[in-house]
């Protein structure tokens, strides 16, 4: 049997406001990025390390994903309801705006990695709490928190690869 949910003004609302706090976000951290694309290319990079073009696209997904996630929860009783699991969320917000102008913007790598470490935990927290409410709101932040696992081991990399740009 196929549950189907009505998704009424209000509904497209909050999703609207959860899509704009969670892409102005990214706006955030784009504008310290305007020039990592060269930066990057021009830092010494395990071979692991992704190409320059996927990290875009990636970040457009996840943070859709995010949105999408937060207002599951919300739908769930709201921001009263939810105040912790959705504070956690939106305190995450914080560190990961901040990275990219860390990384990117002040070359401060290790700064950063902390900056990570501590969007690590707090995307763990959010997941745990988002999980609690709705399972499908914490399963969307799995990809996430997964590509920010991975990202902190290219944070750890390029900065010991680089201490000389990334002090």
């Amino acid at each position: 049997m196929i549950v189907t949910e009505r998704i009424g003004g209000r509904q497209l609302l909050g999703l609207a406001g959860w899509l704009l706090v969670c892409y102005a976000t990214a706006a955030i951290g784009a504008a310290a990025s305007v020039g990592a694309q060269g930066a990057y290319g021009e830092l010494d990079q395990p071979a692991w390390a992704p190409p320059p073009w996927l990290f875009g696209p990636v970040w457009t997904v996840l943070y859709g994903a995010m949105a999408v996630a937060a207002w599951l929860v919300w739908r769930e009783g709201g921001l009263r309801a939810h105040r912790v699991a959705l504070g956690l969320f939106a305190v995450h917000l914080v560190p990961n705006a901040l990275w990219s102008w860390l990384f990117f913007a002040w070359a401060e790598g290790a700064l950063a990695l902390a900056d990570i470490a501590l969007l690590w935990a707090l995307i763990a927290a959010a997941l745990v709490a988002f999980w609690r409410v709705r399972p499908l709101a914490g399963a969307l932040l799995v990809p996430y928190l997964l590509w920010v696992t991975f990202a902190s081991a290219l944070n750890l990399a390029l900065w010991r690869m680089n201490p000389e740009l990334l002090g």
